[in-house]
């Protein structure tokens, strides 16, 4: 069974290692991102996961084990529920994991919801507009912002 976790303050270096994953397969499609003197990715700044009450970090479970994880920015001021980042690792892409955290996380945030995806990573685009279409039974919409990014907009 897939479940959200909301991530503590003190499961940071949890999230951080997972973080490296994610980085990693992200550096295929911006070649900007290298390795730093360590041998690891820079890390994001979490921080402001705990410290703003509209950004919110969790864990994607699969039973016990760690199978990805979501940051999700919650609606204010007028702007849009958010996906700021979102990951299953690759060992279970694929079986629907993905789509049933991103399905548990709308239903946690209702109201409208803004999900984009950089130009060249086109798994993800047809990982959200499957995910999304599924969901909102094709009633939302999808555009390219000035970045050249895939958007998908809709209201839960």
């Amino acid at each position: 069974m897939v479940k959200l976790v909301k991530v503590l303050s003190e499961q940071k270096p949890i999230l951080e290692n997972l973080m490296q994953f994610y980085i990693y397969e992200f550096s295929k499609y911006i070649p900007e991102i290298t390795l730093e003197e360590n041998g690891s990715y820079k890390p994001f700044d979490l921080d402001p996961y705990w410290e703003s009450p509209d950004l919110h970090p969790f864990f994607i479970m699969l039973e016990n084990e760690y199978i990805g994880f979501a940051l999700i920015e919650s609606e204010k001021d007028g702007h849009p529920n958010t996906v700021k980042e979102f990951f299953i690792i690759q060992k279970y892409n694929g079986k629907g994991f993905g789509k049933r955290a991103a399905i548990q996380l709308f239903q946690m945030f209702p109201g409208s919801w803004k999900v984009t995806q950089i130009a060249k990573n086109y798994p993800a685009q047809a990982f959200w507009r499957s995910v999304i279409s599924d969901f909102t039974n094709g009633d939302y919409t999808e555009f390219y912002d000035e970045n050249r990014k895939s958007v998908q907009k809709f209201i839960v």
